[in-house]
């Protein structure tokens, strides 16, 4: 009895609208840099940003950078809750120093990426288990694994790069605009484990295009803080590099998130070492929850269904309006036929 009491209680406490794309908290893809595939929800305005402070030393050309680096990013749901449109970048600065014994400084600072896109959430497996809900007569059959777990929520993410004339991070001298290309998976695992990996294909119409992935793990330890380790790999002819990261993240509350991490790599060409600091604050417009649990021609009928009723119920509701207004006229008329004396 004290399960399904427990069970009910759970059930009663889930947010309104679990079954869509908008969360009660905030949805964030810090405080890694890989993205998610679950959009910010439908009229959501979401930004997130951080700056680094870290030291690259180049073995071979014999040079030591103090890096200074910002990176933000601007999320809105619009259109459908599977779908957001989102501005990214990052601003650096390095001072470079000439270890060889002449000692010499050279400063350099632009925009390493500005990259304007989509995303949109093409499966949701956890849609029928949320619709399901749970089963109030067994904890076990909550909560154990599946093999169903391993079915990840995918979205595929399109966007252009904005390069300027004379980067030094860029190996164009001229200004380009490319393609973005990111496939998103992710697994939320019972347990507060969520897994999130990235397939990325950058700047490809360039002379110097760039492939890689991201695969980071997330462990909630309550709902308010987490912590995480993020490996990301990618190649191109202009630089290729692996890095490791690891850090924590607190929830303040529902719409601000706080987080704290540090990135090396495995090479000295450059070795890296970063310490990062970040939030996530958005603006919670969200009014009315569209629910995913249909997709194609079952939710096209559905949701012509649901408008056909809509539009009797109208119609019924001015009929009986008419109907009513005929009957106070009626008796107006009525009660005007007489003057009332005998």
């Amino acid at each position: 009895m004290t399960n399904r009491l427990f069970f009910l209680l759970i059930l009663l406490l889930l947010p309104v609208g679990a079954i869509a794309q908008y969360t009660e908290m905030i949805n964030t893809n810090r405080p890694g840099v890989s993205q998610g595939a679950f959009s910010v929800g439908k009229k959501v305005l979401q930004f997130e940003s951080g700056i680094s402070i870290g030291k690259e030393k180049h073995n071979l050309l014999q040079t030591e950078s103090n890096i200074f680096s910002w990176d933000y990013i601007a999320r809105y749901g619009v259109w459908k809750e599977e779908f957001e449109v989102s501005i990214m970048g990052s601003f650096q600065r390095n001072n470079v120093t000439d270890t060889q014994g002449q000692g010499l400084e050279r400063t350099f600072s632009n925009f390493r990426s500005n990259t304007l896109g989509a995303k949109y959430l093409i499966y949701d497996p956890y849609r029928k288990k949320e619709l399901e809900g749970f089963n109030l007569y067994s904890w076990k059959a909550n909560y154990r694994w599946q093999w169903s777990d391993l079915i990840p929520a995918v979205s595929i993410y399109a966007g252009a790069n904005f390069d300027f004339a004379d980067n030094p991070f860029s190996p164009e001298p001229e200004s380009t605009i490319s393609p973005k290309v990111v496939l998103s998976t992710q697994n939320n695992w019972i347990g507060g484990f969520v897994l999130v990996t990235n397939i990325i294909a950058d700047r490809i119409t360039t002379d110097f295009p760039s492939y890689g992935y991201i695969i980071t793990l997330t462990y909630a330890t309550n709902d308010y803080f987490s912590v995480f380790l993020e490996n990301e790999g990618f190649k191109s002819d202009f630089y290729a590099d692996q890095l490791l990261r690891g850090g924590v993240a607190t929830l303040v509350n529902d719409n601000f998130h706080v987080d704290l991490s540090v990135t090396v790599n495995f090479k000295d060409t450059p070795s890296v070492f970063y310490g990062r600091i970040g939030m996530a604050y958005r603006f919670d417009m969200h009014d009315q929850d569209e629910f995913l649990e249909k997709k194609g021609r079952s939710g096209r009928d559905a949701r012509k269904a649901e408008k056909d009723k809509n539009k009797a119920l109208k119609k019924s509701k001015k009929r009986e309006k008419k109907r009513r207004n005929k009957r106070i006229d009626d008796f107006e008329i009525e009660d005007d036929g007489g003057d009332g004396e005998l």
